[in-house]
């Protein structure tokens, strides 16, 4: 792989991955800083409360993740019709991916108002901390939809190489909200609401300013109606089958994925109160550092399927090592920054005793799951842009899925949080190699002319 990374006019590529990633990875920290925000305000107000917005996020994370991932389609489908030729062809990928964006969010937000309360009373958590995690949970639920819209529209325009709009729209989106939170979370209005969802509340009304200012952005381009943003798609079975098909494998694996860490919120709400906030600090901290992975993955994806589109397999093999190599790089530099700072990252989300004891060593335990978990999302997305959407599933419902929530479970209630993070490690390196062996394969058979779909 370093041969690869480094032997070319690969260089070139290196170049063009660094110069589309980098205001992507800013846009994906951007989605993470809102919950971040979220979680220090509320931490910082009281901790249990900190415990009703991790058990409110953790199913509809579930849920959200698995939506967001069905919008993959959008962003691998505009880069492989542009690595085509066929950019006139786009914006019917974003119109059906618009309007698989409602239906979803929908479809989301009923089911969460209907079974999401039930679930969170019903799991065998600590006394009241499944009805005072519920009313967040709801407000969350509304704001599936607009948060749908989004992200589709930022998809949409890392796939035509434009990420920079996102990228400082997501970053108003944040100032909203933590103007928002600020107000609300105390109640300095003295609306009646306050803690964990009020915060809620200051998601929802970012979520909504970030999708109206995107839809409008996209409207008012030049280049729109080149796009056929106005016009109503063709019927082009071939394309709309593959934007599914792509959209329903990243939506899988991401179901898994997210799913086995909410199963790993809802073993520490087991524990107990101070358990639950200790792994929700740690999750949290993840979470922010695996957007960067998320990000060039994202970036990855696009040159991929661009390289793809245009039957060019030298490209797609030095878009996905340049992808899987960098990313490698940076999660071992944040690791090593989070292992040395950890005690003082934690005492940025709460000054109690209880809470630092247990999260700060499991956040330290956490780094080293880092530098897998993104090798393995880089590879996920890789594959996918060059058609290969079955494997990728399967590898994470075995490693996320088969193992690593087993073996949360049972760590858990003997290690306690540490033994959620242990099962994270294995479940990490186990999805981390399949993958990446996986997409070496996959490029290796691809056809040097035309791209066609390998599963």
């Amino acid at each position: 792989m370093v041969q690869s990374l480094f032997s070319f006019h690969n260089r070139a590529t290196l170049t063009e991955l660094l110069k589309l990633a980098w205001p992507v990875v800013l846009a994906r920290l951007g989605i993470m800083t809102m919950g971040l925000t979220d979680a220090i305000v509320v931490g910082h107000y009281a901790s249990r409360e900190l415990a009703y917005h991790s058990l409110a996020w953790a199913p509809s994370s579930v849920v959200l993740t698995t939506a967001v991932g069905l919008m993959m389609g959008v962003q691998v489908m505009t880069a492989r019709l542009l690595g085509e030729g066929r950019g006139d062809e786009v914006g019917a990928v974003l119109r059906r991916g618009m309007t698989y964006a409602l239906q979803i969010g929908f479809v989301a937000m009923i089911g969460l108002l209907l079974l999401g309360p039930f679930g969170l009373v019903h799991m065998g958590l600590e006394d009241g901390l499944g009805e005072g995690a519920t009313p967040a949970l709801m407000v969350f639920a509304l704001s599936m939809p607009a948060y749908l819209i989004s992200i589709c529209a930022l998809f949409f325009l890392e796939g035509l190489h434009r990420p920079k709009a996102g990228m400082v729209a997501m970053w108003v989106a944040n100032a909203v909200n933590l103007a928002l939170n600020l107000l609300l979370v105390p109640d300095i209005l003295g609306i009646g609401l306050d803690g964990a969802v009020a915060s809620a509340w200051a998601t929802f009304g970012a979520r909504a300013a970030l999708a109206i200012f995107l839809v409008i952005f996209i409207l008012r381009l030049p280049e729109a109606r080149a796009w056929g943003v106005f016009n109503k798609p063709k019927r082009d079975k071939a394309v709309e089958s593959q934007q599914i098909k792509v959209g329903l494998g990243g939506g899988a694996s991401n179901f898994i994925e997210v799913g086995a860490f909410a199963a790993m919120t809802l073993f520490a709400g087991q524990l107990g109160a101070a358990e639950t906030a200790s792994w929700a600090v740690v999750i949290n901290v993840s979470a922010i550092v695996f957007m960067v992975p998320m990000g060039l993955s994202s970036a990855t994806a696009v040159l991929v399927g661009r390289s793809y589109g245009g039957g060019d397999r030298a490209g797609v093999m030095r878009g996905g090592l340049a992808g899987v190599g960098v990313v490698t790089v940076l999660a071992f530099l944040i690791a090593i920054g989070l292992w040395l700072t950890a005690p003082l990252v934690v005492g940025a989300y709460t000054t109690d005793p209880a809470i630092l004891a247990i999260a700060a060593p499991a956040l330290a335990l956490a780094t080293l799951f880092f530098v897998a978990d993104a090798q393995q999302v880089v590879a996920a997305q890789a594959n996918r842009a060059a058609g290969d959407v079955v494997w990728p599933t399967l590898m994470h419902l075995l490693s996320y899925g088969f193992i690593m929530i087993p073996l949360g479970w049972f760590l858990a209630h003997r290690m306690g949080v540490d033994g959620l993070v242990w099962s994270v490690i294995v479940a990490s390196l186990i999805s981390g190699a399949l993958l990446t062996g996986r997409f070496v394969r996959i490029a290796r058979r691809l056809p040097t002319t035309r791209a066609t779909p390998v599963s």
